[in-house]
Order: structure tokens, then C-alpha cells, then sequence
């Protein structure tokens, strides 16, 4: 499937339809895309459409971010993970990430994660983000 997202003003409608279009057992979810093409600026659309309040920020130097959404079809935690910085898999072992993208009812939403494929659950689901000419963005999964 595909989504364009026009500009910023479109965002929450893109989250919204990509909500409803992905699987309701989905518990993890990959965002593949060049820096700048928009994997953050998604996932905190995606993280106020299903009801969390609080202040959604990249976690580069974190590497985890843990929300709570507050009404929504979603009741458990949700993950926000940037591997950009992370340079070995045994740093995402001693974090121990099985916690995380097995929790029952959470959600994990993962920022660079060519950097730990091995380590992402079979079905994983996959998406893409691209610039595009126009400075428009396509999200495809």
C-alpha cells in the first residue's frame, strides 16, 4: 500500500489512514528512509494519533522512548527505538530489546533498523519513506 503525505499540514491524516490500514495484531514496525525523509516527524503523528499526550521526541540518544497512549485502540506501551548510533548488535542485546518487541499489547516503532535486522521479529512489518522531487513524502508498506 501507499500513502503520500503532501506536506506537513497532512500528516495526522496519513498516520490516521495508515492506522486503519495495518494490521490490528502488528506489534513491530520498521521505518526505513534516508535521513531527513520524515521517519520521526511519522512516528510522532502516528504516536498522537493513537492517544499519547505526551512530548514525542527522536530518543537518538536515548535509544528508547517508552509512551503511554491514553484512549485509542491501543492500550499497551509503546516504543519508539533510533538505532542510528548504534555500532555493534550486542549494544541491542545488553539493552535487552526481546522486552521490548515481545511486551504483550505493546508497540514498537523503529528508526534505522537495517542497523539490527537480524534481531527484528519474523513478522516485522516494513515500511519505506521516500522524498520525493515535489518535497512531497511516499510511505509504502
Amino acid at each position: 500500500m501507499e500513502i503520500r503525505i503532501e506536506n506537513l499540514n497532512d500528516i495526522h491524516r496519513a498516520a490516521q489512514q495508515f492506522l486503519t490500514a495495518i494490521p490490528a495484531e502488528a506489534q513491530v514496525i520498521a521505518f526505513y528512509g534516508s535521513m531527513g525523509s520524515g521517519k520521526t516527524t511519522f512516528i510522532k503523528a502516528l504516536c498522537e494519533e493513537l492517544g499519547v499526550e505526551d512530548v514525542i521526541t527522536s530518543p537518538t540518544f536515548a535509544i528508547v522512548n517508552e509512551y503511554t497512549p491514553h484512549g485509542g485502540d491501543r492500550s499497551g506501551a509503546i516504543f519508539h527505538f533510533d538505532f542510528y548510533r548504534i555500532r555493534r548488535l550486542e549494544e541491542v542485546y545488553d539493552m535487552g530489546y526481546e522486552e521490548y518487541f515481545y511486551a504483550p499489547d505493546s508497540l514498537s516503532l523503529i528508526e534505522w533498523p537495517e542497523l539490527i535486522e537480524p534481531l527484528l521479529p519474523e513478522d516485522t512489518l516494513k515500511v519505506h519513506i521516500d522524498e520525493q522531487p515535489d518535497g512531497s513524502r511516499l510511505v509504502t508498506f
